[in-house]
């Protein structure tokens, strides 16, 4: 079984900056795409940031320039540094892995962490 359980959300001002983790713990091999999906209330999920294996990445437009995807595959653990942080990116965050390869022997898609609660607020 597969799991990804995150960290780091929380309170935080205008203006400052929160870094969330996520890990991903089972029989796992490898994981071809990371990312953190945002959903406010009364919103769609919307993607936040993606990276692949390869390190390659995509941001949401809402926030380039802000936030920074990065992960450690040897720990299968996927990171966002959120900085200048808004109001308006107050939502649950919630971390996606897809191609996950385990002992099964089969890539798996579409696993989630639990989501945790970004609130920016002065």
């Amino acid at each position: 079984q597969v799991q990804l359980v995150e960290s780091g959300g929380g309170l935080v001002q205008p203006g400052g900056s929160l870094r969330l983790s996520c890990a991903a713990s089972g029989s796992i091999l490898r994981i071809y795409a990371m990312a953190w999906y945002r959903q406010a209330p009364g919103k769609q999920r919307e993607l936040v940031a993606i990276i692949v294996s390869g390190g390659s990445t995509r941001y949401g437009d809402s926030v380039k320039g802000r936030f920074t995807i990065s992960r450690d595959n040897a720990k299968n653990t996927v990171y966002l540094q959120m900085n200048s942080l808004k109001p308006e990116d107050t939502a649950v965050y919630y971390c996606n892995a897809d191609g996950v390869l385990t002992t099964r022997g089969v890539y798996e898609t579409d696993y989630w962490g639990q989501g945790t609660q970004v609130t920016v607020s002065s």
